[in-house]
């Protein structure tokens, strides 16, 4: 008999979102416009779509560019991380000179970085997933619901798609919460968001 998933309970949503003992829960403050890089034409339809029907979900707009930089989610596919270092500016775009030879070091699968507007909030992601591991042998769609996910929050840990997941996103984009929180009693917030549906 296969068990069912634990539910989110407070001190699980505290969790997600607690590093090295600290809490930091933040959502994004403006628009999202995301690009691909490393996907063949088949794919890119697909990841768009995918990634449009999570920031609706979480009622996060998207455009087509900020006003700033551009895009502010960049997703970036390679077969092997050496790859990554054919990028131009990779070092200037993401402050780490050594970024590509550390991830395959760690034999790392996914790897994101985020930036953060002076009240918190996120205001850009960077996104990285090496192909040639367990990423890659997950559906293209699954893959492109695992990475809107984790982008769409400061998540400590890695997460898998789930429908618990996707309420708890909702309700962290709830009008009155704040898009950041680094009080953990914030997670007692968005447990009572999600028992509101």
């Amino acid at each position: 008999m296969t068990a069912l998933p634990a539910p989110l309970t407070p001190d699980r949503i505290e969790a997600l979102f607690t590093r090295d003992g600290q809490y930091l829960c933040a959502r994004w403050g403006r628009p999202v416009a995301p690009v691909i890089f490393g996907l063949g034409d088949d794919s890119l339809d697909l990841f768009r779509s995918v990634l449009g029907a999570a920031c609706a979900h979480a009622r996060v707009p998207t455009t087509e560019a900020d006003p700033e930089m551009g895009a502010n989610l960049m997703l970036f596919f390679c077969r092997e991380w050496d790859e990554l270092s054919a990028l131009p500016d990779l070092d200037r775009l993401t402050g780490q000179p050594d970024l590509p030879q550390r991830l395959q070091a760690q034999s790392a699968d996914h790897y994101q970085i985020m930036r953060f507007e002076s009240s918190g909030a996120i205001r850009a992601c960077l996104s990285f997933a090496r192909m040639s591991g367990p990423l890659g042998q997950l559906h293209p769609a699954v893959l492109a619901e695992t990475l809107a996910m984790r982008a769409l929050l400061s998540f400590a840990v890695e997460i898998t798609p789930s429908p618990d997941l996707a309420a708890l996103i909702r309700a962290a984009y709830d009008p009155v919460l704040p898009d950041a929180a680094r009080d953990p009693s914030h997670a007692l917030r968005l447990a009572a968001r999600m028992a509101q549906g």
